[in-house]
């Protein structure tokens, strides 16, 4: 345990399950108070048992030790769960509030909640087929939820102290992209939009607040073994080819990523803002 975080306290979205919960995971491992933040503790159920495909987010498992209970368990400390819909304003507001109440400020933002509807489907969807509601859910969770946490977290960033010995650095933000925000991919045109909002968001927010010592970056994970992608996980000529398209050799695990996200919130970025950070295995070599 080397502490890279020690001192900071983390708020990390759609930390039940996935990417959320390694990057919580991490970040209690390098010394950080996390803020877990979710619609659900529980993790969530992999895949439909009707369509052999990723299962729908609200679908959760009853086993498991959910991410904040992990947390202490594990690492000690304190840790918390706090419920909120990061698409309404005023429960990620009140889930930084009650982040700052509960462990005292907070430093890291980590907006990560995401959600693929495409990979739930049971044949790929073009454009022309997609519906509206799709789009505007992928778009509210994707995106809107990305602009909302950085609203609140800046405020709260903007009005607190800066910790000792972090050069006069107020904040840390770490958004969940993809590198789908880079290049498209077959069947998922709401994902590329909202992924590529996402990085413009970034890179925007990057450049407003860093005369405010806010640092603001991306990741852009490329295909992980989590829920989402359970459709090409569960098809062999498919994970063929995507395993082929990632030159250090097949799909990442969630971990993979979860490193970059710990640099991205330390010190180490301390001059790194507007990045968007591919985490990749080679994906976008080709």
């Amino acid at each position: 345990m080397t502490g890279r975080l020690a001192g900071k306290t983390a708020i990390v979205t759609g930390s039940s399950s996935g990417l959320g919960r390694a990057i919580a995971t991490a970040y209690a491992r390098e010394g950080a108070r996390v803020c877990c933040v979710d619609l659900y503790p529980n993790l969530r159920n992999a895949i439909n048992p009707e369509t052999g495909k990723a299962d729908d987010i609200n679908n959760r498992v009853s086993t498991g030790v959910p991410t904040h209970e992990f947390l202490v368990q594990q690492f000690g400390g304190k840790h918390i769960y706090v419920r909120a819909d990061v698409t309404v304003a005023a429960d990620v507001e009140a889930a930084v509030a009650t982040c700052v109440r509960e462990l005292g400020r907070l430093d890291i933002m980590a907006n990560n909640a995401g959600i693929s509807v495409e990979s739930t489907h049971v044949r790929v969807l073009r454009v022309h087929e997609t519906s509206e509601s799709d789009y505007d859910k992928t778009m509210a969770i994707n995106a809107k939820s990305i602009f909302l946490g950085c609203k609140y977290a800046i405020q709260q960033m903007l009005k607190q102290e800066p910790l000792p010995n972090c050069n006069g650095d107020k904040g840390w933000i770490v958004n969940t992209a993809s590198v789908q925000g880079y290049v498209g991919y077959l069947g998922t045109p709401s994902y590329c939009a909202s992924k590529g909002a996402a990085v413009q968001l970034t890179k925007q927010v990057a450049l407003d607040y860093g005369p405010d010592r806010i640092h603001c970056n991306a990741l852009c994970p490329g295909f992980l073994k989590t829920a989402m992608t359970q459709n090409l996980q569960g098809d062999a000529e498919v994970l063929k080819g995507i395993n082929a398209a990632h030159p250090l050799g097949g799909m990442g695990d969630p971990e993979d990523v979860a490193r970059a996200a710990v640099f991205l919130a330390s010190d180490d970025a301390r001059w790194i803002t507007g990045v968007p950070l591919p985490v990749d295995g080679g994906f976008l070599t080709q």
